[in-house]
């Protein structure tokens, strides 16, 4: 992923993952559908060895798909599905960094609770490292650690630095095959944060693959005009390698509304037309939500209201 690949289309199982026959046959279903990187969630040590049967019977129907464990609380829990998936999904704020009912954190425990989380994660680097695992950190609005919360807030700027906090320590224990991810339920917050994380890493020089996806975007119309609102835009600016649409339904149905999206990532790579207008368009501000000036037609544009507009088509044609 990453580069000049295509944006990878992944998903997520919803089966019991100690219900190993549901959940092998859901990835088949997924994998078929055009999932490039099926997600198992593991929030138990016995899930997360069990991934290893879960596999291992993928690879012997002949599916090579690459695994994800997504990993909620226990750093034990990272460190068993890391030798058996390809890459593991962490969030920083519920890894380690636990909620302790604590109010404020000065700068000295600040600084401490960073050395705790670099002592805690550095078991993971190693392993990650023997079994070439990639590691996602992911940070969710709604989910930070109490010590970011105290110095940043429950706001894009906070998920940006409980992420980049993360690599900083991987970086400093020589791990570098990161990718990181900024989520929300509200699709603006969620295109706030990943611009800003771009904006951040380009600031400091770093380059890692971006996730995009906007949490329990819902069902139907709406869950996929939400997701539309949130990934299309990001994808046009450059922004995104691999992208989930968050459907309240069967997986494999996020799958082809997944890939109609990630086809706007086509437009960066096609050159611009020499016989194409030639009207300068004003400069927008990426981290500013303000409509530009445009003209009245009919009922579209000026000061009126956007319009949505559908196309009805079946569920299976999405």
């Amino acid at each position: 992923m990453g580069g000049h690949y295509p944006v990878r289309i992944q998903s997520m199982t919803t089966t019991p993952t100690m219900n190993t026959l549901a959940t092998i046959e859901q990835s088949i279903r997924m994998i078929n559908a055009g999932c490039e990187y099926v997600r198992i969630t593991a929030p138990g040590v016995k899930e997360a060895e069990n991934l290893r049967i879960i596999k291992k019977e993928l690879r012997k129907r002949g599916y090579k798909t690459p695994i994800i464990a997504d990993i909620h609380y226990q750093p034990q829990v990272a460190e068993i599905a890391a030798k058996y998936v390809e890459k593991i999904r962490i969030n920083p704020g519920n890894y380690v960094d636990r909620k302790r009912g604590k109010a404020t954190f000065s700068d000295a425990e600040y600084k401490s609770e960073l050395e705790k989380i670099h002592s805690k994660i550095k078991p993971l680097i190693r392993i990650c490292k023997e079994h070439n695992t990639v590691i996602r950190i992911g940070s969710n609005h709604g989910s930070l650690s109490e010590r970011i919360l105290m110095a940043y807030g429950d706001t894009p700027l906070g998920m940006v630095e409980s992420a980049l906090e993360f690599v900083k320590i991987c970086e400093d224990l020589d791990f570098f095959d990161m990718v990181l991810s900024m989520k929300s339920s509200n699709v603006k917050v969620m295109m706030y944060a990943n611009r800003l994380l771009v904006k951040r890493m380009m600031d400091e020089g770093k380059n890692y693959p971006v996730h995009l996806g906007v949490t329990e975007a819902g069902d139907a119309e709406d869950g996929r005009i939400k997701s539309s609102a949130g990934i299309g835009p990001l994808l046009v600016d450059g922004i995104g390698d691999t992208v989930r649409v968050s459907l309240t339904e069967d997986p494999e149905f996020e799958i082809p509304v997944a890939k109609k999206i990630a086809r706007y990532y086509s437009l960066r790579n096609q050159p611009k037309s020499t016989t194409s207008c030639q009207i300068k368009m004003p400069e927008t501000d990426p981290f500013q939500f303000i409509r530009r000036e445009t003209n009245s037609v009919d009922k579209i544009g000026g000061n009126q209201p956007p319009v949505v507009i559908l196309k009805l088509l079946k569920l299976n044609q999405l």
